[in-house]
């Protein structure tokens, strides 16, 4: 069985699709998805569907869902056996559900995988192969995780830590690009991040360099302005003091501006003036 999440719930056995059109239903299925082959409790899938207030038909109304699920792998998996093959699919256990399948059959757990290699890439400097297998990583989402999944309390918090493990990782592959030279293939795509993040520092942070970068240095600085009054009028904040030094090295026409996508240590873009 397979199962995706980054983007619009979709899954399959036996080579055919199975996503139920019932939004609870759905709600189910990728909950247990996100928990592949552990046991998760009747109480939880039933807070995930209807809080911390279930109506009193919740019970029966749940089993229903159950079996409905069950009956999709069923026609989905085929032949006089496919009863049985869901059930040993979606398993029953001590008051909760279990889905039998490893983190490999979801993509969100793909998705990790190769993005912390990625990581781990970029930490050793070899910010080729960082680009590389971050933004292999990055391929796996089709949209926003759970796009079209009805979310409770649980499902919203994993759609959360999904988006911003997505974050951090298009931030860690533009921090490698930079080092590599691309500073102006990268320009497009920090002007429509930034403007989709305009809180982010990190990500203006290494707008600013490719804009410097690109000969563009008072694109750079009312880049910052911009940022700096929204931290102001909206949050009563001032940018991170690191952001301050990188304002004031382009200011200053700070070599190491210039010098870093050359080498030196792999640091992030947002840390280049931490200290």
């Amino acid at each position: 069985m397979r199962i995706q999440v980054l983007g619009p719930l979709h899954a399959e056995a036996g080579g055919f699709p199975i996503v139920p059109s019932a939004a609870k239903q759905r709600q189910i299925l990728a909950l247990l998805a996100l928990r592949p082959g552990q046991f998760v409790p009747v109480t939880a899938l039933r807070e995930e569907l209807w809080g911390s207030v279930p109506p009193h038909s919740a019970h029966a109304t749940f089993q229903t869902y159950i079996l409905r699920l069950r009956r999709l792998l069923a026609a989905a998996l085929g032949g006089p056996d496919g009863l049985a093959g869901a059930r040993e699919l979606l398993v029953t256990a001590h008051g909760g559900y279990r889905l039998r399948i490893a983190e490999e059959d979801v993509d969100a757990f793909a998705f990790r995988r190769a993005a912390q290699a990625g990581h781990a890439a970029f930490a050793d400097g070899d910010n080729e192969l960082a680009s590389r297998l971050l933004r292999q990583a990055l391929a796996l989402w089709r949209g926003a995780a759970l796009v079209d999944v009805r979310s409770g309390a649980a499902l919203r918090t994993e759609a959360a830590g999904l988006e911003e493990h997505r974050l951090l990782a298009t931030e860690r592959r533009i921090d490698a690009e930079l080092r590599l030279g691309l500073h102006g293939e990268l320009l497009p795509e920090l002007v429509q991040l930034t403007t989709h993040h305009p809180y982010d520092e990190r990500l203006h942070a290494q707008a600013m360099v490719a804009f410097y970068r690109s000969g563009r240095q008072s694109a750079a600085l009312d880049l910052y302005r911009g940022l700096r009054r929204r931290l102001i009028e909206q949050l009563g904040l001032e940018p991170a003091p690191r952001l301050q030094r990188l304002h004031q090295a382009m200011l200053s026409v700070d070599p190491r501006l210039d010098s870093v996508a050359q080498g030196g240590r792999p640091t992030p873009t947002f840390d280049l003036y931490a200290c």
